[in-house]
């Protein structure tokens, strides 16, 4: 399998297997801590070889600089069933995440891990607006 795209995003979409992204990001600005983020997506497009077809179960985990979980993980399962004679066929996934409570500026990472195997992380970082000058 390859992992085309792997963002977080102000939003996306699946249209019939486009996927749409809205404003990817690797950086939210907080002028005080706590903050809570209204809401953001995180985004994904896998692309599975023919060999691949079958049950795989994803899961998408937040964590913290500490290596702390932030929420659940959350999981999710992906039948992989090929219908032509293609070679490939490819998986959106996507999550939108509402309400998000960071308390300490610093480095997050997300990980996406697809039957137990880490493929994929994305980093993030909630940091202080700059100076005006």
């Amino acid at each position: 399998m390859d992992i085309e795209a792997f963002l977080l995003c102000d939003a996306a979409t699946d249209q019939h297997g486009k996927l749409n992204i809205l404003g990817a990001f690797d950086r939210i600005f907080a002028g005080e801590m706590p903050m809570t983020h209204p809401a953001c997506s995180v985004a994904a497009r896998i692309r599975f070889d023919r060999i691949e077809e079958g049950q795989h179960e994803i899961r998408l985990l937040m964590i913290d600089q500490d290596g702390k979980p932030l929420g659940p993980k959350l999981k999710a399962n992906a039948n992989i069933k090929f219908r032509d004679d293609s070679d490939s066929l490819v998986s959106n996934l996507i999550l939108v995440i509402q309400r998000l409570t960071f308390k300490e500026y610093g480095k997050y990472r997300i990980d996406l891990a697809i039957d137990g195997h880490i493929q994929a992380s994305l980093s993030f970082t909630i940091c202080q607006p700059p100076t005006q000058t």
